[in-house]
């Protein structure tokens, strides 16, 4: 068993990821870039909170991080992984213990290297990095232009439970609701354009006028999308649910008739549309990052036009109403995420790793 230091904010895919190792009976120290109160307990894992960070903030930031430095040497981990290849990568440098692993979320990536001094940290980042992750052949394009060596660079999935994350049974296969329902689980976000689904919906009511919409999440630009709704008059048309806890995101998916993204951009798939398609739901997500890999129009879902209303409600008005093509797209979505992105598969790959990389630091 390995004795492992993880350097990761409150994400569910940090937590994901920290409890299958835990489970899998190794011994864990988490330096959480969080609150203390934001810190699940987990059995088997130490936690550590160095709360909020940003390099912006030089002198509080190198405060925390001689902290962290000392908190990881007198753990002498077998290797340190740090999640997301800024604040916490920089964590992870500056302890200089090694091996050390970083896994890059995207943003990370394909945003923060867009400033001069940022990019720069990013680089240094990579170079100093035993291993590094990802989840999208993109996101190893841009880190090998980085200066990362291609040689160190594996994707992994963060991968879906597809046994939590799966379909109503056959009675129920087209959801509880007696009209259909579309659901986007996107925060409110620049990135993420949730802006561009309430203008979608005036179109389509026209074509389905009995649709609703669950929108999920939360974010900067909350107020600005409630009042979209409200000045397009569809406000009554939508249930804004805010952050949903994972373990109750099955059980409202699975009800719905299908999911939409319209995200400017995302690093491999999103692990919401993921967890959509491993719920049997058929999906309508914009043309960008990698999408296209696993969404074919027609056969699972359909690809949109970023930021195109028109386009997006054309789409959906398809699905909501052919429950027969909803069902026959939903179930090959599933079969996908079973085969390409399972968690347990994905998280042994990375296991495997971690006790390579370990074994050659105590050869």
């Amino acid at each position: 068993m390995l004795n492992l230091n993880t350097i990761a904010n409150d994400s569910i895919h940090a937590i994901k990821w920290i409890r299958f190792f835990a489970e899998h009976g190794h011994d864990i120290l988490w330096l959480g870039v969080c609150r203390s109160q934001d810190l699940p307990e987990i059995p088997g894992v130490k936690t550590h909170a160095l709360g909020p960070l940003s390099i912006r903030t030089w002198p509080r930031f190198l405060l925390k991080a001689w902290k962290a430095r000392r908190i990881i040497r007198a753990w002498k981990p077998d290797l340190v992984h740090a999640h997301y290849a800024g604040v916490n990568g920089m964590l992870g440098v500056l302890s200089g213990y090694r091996p050390l692993v970083v896994t890059a979320w995207g943003s990370d990536i394909l945003l923060v290297p867009k400033s001069r001094a940022l990019g720069s940290l990013v680089r240094l980042i990579l170079r100093r990095a035993d291993l590094i992750t990802c989840d999208a052949e993109h996101m190893r394009q841009a880190m090998e232009k980085l200066g990362a060596d291609p040689h160190k660079i594996h994707k992994i999935m963060f991968g879906i439970d597809t046994e939590r994350f799966r379909p109503n049974p056959p009675e129920l296969r087209l959801g509880r609701y007696t009209h259909p329902v579309v659901i986007s689980l996107r925060s409110f976000e620049p990135v993420y354009d949730v802006a561009t689904l309430i203008r979608a919906i005036p179109p389509l009511l026209k074509q389905v006028p009995d649709a609703s919409f669950i929108i999920a999440g939360q974010g900067t630009l909350e107020n600005e999308i409630r009042e979209l709704a409200s000045k397009l008059g569809v406000d009554d048309k939508i249930s804004f649910i805010g952050r949903v806890p994972n373990n109750d995101l099955p059980g409202i998916l699975r009800d719905c008739a299908a999911y939409v993204s319209t995200s400017l951009s995302d690093a491999g798939i999103a692990s919401s549309t993921a967890e959509a398609m491993a719920c049997g739901l058929p999906v309508v997500v914009t043309d960008s990052g990698e999408n296209a890999q696993w969404v074919k129009d027609g056969v699972n879902g359909y690809l949109v036009p970023v930021s195109n209303p028109a386009a997006l409600a054309e789409k959906l008005a398809i699905l909501l109403k052919d429950d027969d093509l909803r069902v026959r797209m939903g179930s090959a979505n599933r079969a996908q995420i079973r085969q390409r992105d399972d968690y347990y598969g994905e998280m042994a790959k990375m296991e495997n790793l971690y006790t390579e990389l370990a074994a050659r630091r105590n050869a």
